[in-house]
């Protein structure tokens, strides 16, 4: 989510105004002030709805921090249970962070508007083909190019248009993937959790287990790492996965380095 909030250049059209003489030049002199006029209303109702927004993204963090808590216990159960437990906190996970997204996807609405008021596009205002394959293939050449912004913001577009499309699966993975990349595991595994629930037949499916095993072994949770390096084993034991599954597995009962020592 973007954290800076834009301030509009209003005294530049004020000042605008100053410059033209004639009756023409005092017509649009009024119109400048008007514009003016209706910026700052503008730009003080955004700031309203930006602060209503943020309230309820803190209070959607909340909940996520309380759905980790419901993950530690879980990682305490063992045999099917756990992994019962293990999917439940992964798909309230994967809600939670659709609940964010639609937070901050209002926010950064917002903020693109006031962006492009001053004149600045966004980041990822490129033209959209409307072809579903041609639009899919644009986010992958964004993201290839090292765009990643601009990658994110349209596999995010892609779930939204195509939400039930094989290829939003793909979408989820990718984001997944891109933030997996930067260590950001409370974003990646989200997104993990819904390609598991939602598109269970994807051959992806397999590495987003491992993926989140991985994130819950840096988050410090090895219980839980244990449960999804475990259901790649049950689920794909014959998979290249499953010999990345037992390779976590195997780090997981490495004792910890003494302290002062890498």
């Amino acid at each position: 989510m973007r954290a800076v909030r834009t301030t509009l250049p209003l005294g530049l059209l004020a000042l605008a105004g100053c410059f033209y003489s004639s009756e023409a030049g005092k017509n649009l002199e009024t119109r400048v002030d008007k514009l003016d006029h209706d910026l700052r209303a503008e730009q003080k109702a955004q700031q309203e709805k930006l602060d209503e927004q943020q309230s309820r993204i803190d209070q959607k963090i909340a909940q996520v921090s309380k759905a980790l808590d419901s993950l530690d216990e879980a990682s305490r159960r063992s045999g099917a249970d756990a992994s019962v437990q293990l999917q439940k906190v992964i798909e309230d996970l994967a809600q939670l962070r659709g609940q964010v997204e639609a937070y901050t996807h209002s926010v950064d609405a917002l903020q693109d508007r006031a962006t492009a008021a001053k004149g600045s596009p966004p980041a990822a205002d490129v033209p959209r083909p409307t072809d579903k394959k041609e639009f899919f293939a644009l986010a992958q050449s964004k993201a290839k190019a090292g765009d990643i912004t601009a990658a994110r913001s349209l596999y995010v577009e892609f779930v939204r248009k195509w939400p039930k499309d094989d290829l939003a699966g793909d979408a989820h993975f990718a984001l997944a993937e891109s933030y997996y990349a930067q260590d950001n595991c409370p974003e990646a595994l989200p997104e993990y959790g819904q390609l598991i629930k939602n598109f269970g037949k994807s051959r992806s499916v397999p590495l987003a287990y491992v993926r989140s095993g991985d994130c819950f072994a840096r988050l410090k949770n090895p219980e839980a790492a244990r449960l999804a390096y475990e259901q790649v084993l049950s689920d794909y034991p014959k998979s290249s996965e499953a010999k990345l599954a037992q390779k976590g597995l195997a780090a997981l009962k490495k004792p910890p380095p003494p302290k002062g020592k890498k």
